[in-house]
């Protein structure tokens, strides 16, 4: 009993410690950015949308493009 508490920690434990402790700092980290970007980056734009591809969605929907 006296042989085990003398040697201290398994190293398999402090290994283990040690990748989750860098894997949930890695996490926090992300998370924290992701929040900062969302409150500070400006929105994305969007591509405008060709009038070839406006004309193929009316026509999905059954509305007639005008001047047709």
């Amino acid at each position: 009993m006296n042989d085990v508490a003398a040697k201290g920690f398994n190293p398999g434990l402090m290994v283990l410690l040690l990748v989750g402790g860098l894997l949930l700092i890695f996490l926090i980290g992300n998370y924290a950015l992701y929040l900062y970007a969302q409150k500070n980056l400006p929105p994305k734009k969007k591509k405008p949308v060709s009038k070839k591809k406006m004309k193929r969605e009316r026509l999905k929907q059954g509305v007639s493009a005008p001047g047709e």
